[in-house]
């Protein structure tokens, strides 16, 4: 079993996948719903840690310049568990977060952890981008940091189109140049499942929504 199947599995028993009847935050009805809100025990974290950990080190070159950056408020607990995971793994990488506001007392500033300087490459911990509203939120703090920005990873791709025909990873990339890789596509979901009549339902949203 790979780790993308075993990760599917890891979220349906943790309840952060479930299939029934949805409606998502743009309105559309949907066979599943992925929640991130679901992991909230140590050991669910520390195994999403480890998931990020294999797709980081399955599709990009870690260098002693890569420092990992989770916005803020999912994404802290993801950063300093992907940390942990590569650590584990004896890949030691410098990690960092922001604040929702700056600290004006004690040491300030926005960011928390590794400082940010000109030569970082900067790797973006996120869970699901729905519409990249976290990314770019926090762009102009690391752009003016002088940090360079050469990846997002994710935890699901549902690779659905927005009002303007294009995924947000395809906006992403077209606005920053910035490379997204997901733990899971919804691709690998559908692959999974073994329900004829959830299948059709998942394939006939997918037809409709997805830029596939």
């Amino acid at each position: 079993m790979t780790y993308k199947q075993d990760f599917i599995k890891f979220m349906i028993n943790a309840g952060a996948l479930t299939f029934g009847d949805f409606i998502t935050k743009s309105g559309r009805a949907t066979p599943y719903f992925v929640n991130t809100g679901k992991y909230n025990h140590g050991q669910d974290i520390a195994q999403l840690g480890k998931y990020y950990a294999s797709c980081i080190r399955d599709n990009i070159k870690l260098t002693e310049n890569t420092v990992l950056f989770g916005p803020a408020y999912k994404g802290i607990p993801l950063v300093v568990a992907t940390s942990i995971a590569l650590a584990d793994q004896g890949i030691n990488v410098k990690y960092c977060f922001n604040r929702k506001e700056a600290k004006d007392h004690g040491e300030g500033g926005e960011v928390v952890g590794h400082k940010l300087s000109p030569g970082d490459n900067v790797i973006i911990i996120e869970d699901v981008i729905t519409a990249g509203t976290a990314v770019r939120e926090v762009m102009p703090l690391l752009q003016s940091a002088g940090a360079m920005v050469t990846a997002l990873v994710i935890s699901v791709d549902r690779m659905e189109r927005g009002t303007g025909g294009r995924t947000a990873i395809q906006e992403i990339k077209e606005e920053f140049g910035i490379n997204t890789y997901p733990i899971v596509n919804v691709k690998e979901i559908l692959g999974s499942i073994d329900n004829a009549e959830l299948v059709a339902q998942m394939q006939a949203y997918m037809q409709k929504y997805c830029n596939l």
